[in-house]
């Protein structure tokens, strides 16, 4: 069995539920899979076993994090009702979903992987950043209206809300300040609102 097999049994599933409990908590880059094998009640022969090598316990975590984060932020939107409420209302309810507080490790996790698959291209997190950023652009384009999607002006409106929603996001996990972070996420939304909204009608 290794790290790639598509049927994992349960005792595998149990300490990736494990794992992923203690990378959400200590990260990944000091990772070592002794530390890991005592936290998670289990010995690293058994860890390489299941996951075929350090690097596949690794790429195992990074896939969990991605799913978790895609179904927390799916759940969210139908829960808000905002799929169908355009670019800039997703894009409202997906930063007070960044905002949470006890999203605050999961998202953590999720910029560690980020830059690691900068800096390290050809290690265990080579090509997350490029996965999340479709993964996320995905998710805003779900909110736009079915004509606009497939344009270029479509493109570049969810590629520019991602980046003011990823910037803001780096910001706030490096500060903490929710108020300021959210007062420009706001008022970028105000301006993105005003552009996409159709011409008034003018009375004759």
């Amino acid at each position: 069995m290794t790290g790639d097999d598509p049927t994992p049994s349960a005792r595998r599933a149990e300490l990736l539920q494990l794992a992923y409990e203690y990378a959400l908590k200590n990260g990944l880059a000091h990772l070592s899979l002794r530390p890991v094998a005592a936290a998670v009640g289990s010995s690293p022969r058994v860890l390489l076993y299941l996951f075929g090598s350090k690097d596949g316990l690794v790429r195992a975590l990074l896939a969990r994090a991605r799913t978790d984060e895609l179904a927390l932020l799916d759940r969210a939107l139908h829960q808000g009702e905002r799929r169908s409420g355009g670019l800039v209302a997703a894009a409202e309810h997906v930063w007070s979903w960044l905002t949470a507080e006890d999203h605050r490790a999961l998202l953590t996790l999720w910029v560690e992987g980020y830059a690691r698959s900068l800096v390290d291209p050809d290690g265990p997190w080579a090509g997350f950043a490029q996965a999340t950023v479709e993964d996320w652009l995905a998710v805003l384009a779900a909110a736009q209206p079915p004509k606009e999607r497939g344009t270029g002006t479509g493109r570049a409106q969810r590629t520019l809300m991602l980046a003011v929603l990823r910037g803001a996001l780096l910001d706030l996990l490096a500060t903490g300040d929710v108020e300021r972070t959210t007062a420009a996420v706001q008022a970028h939304l105000r301006v993105a609102g005003h552009r996409s909204a159709p011409p008034a009608r003018v009375a004759r």
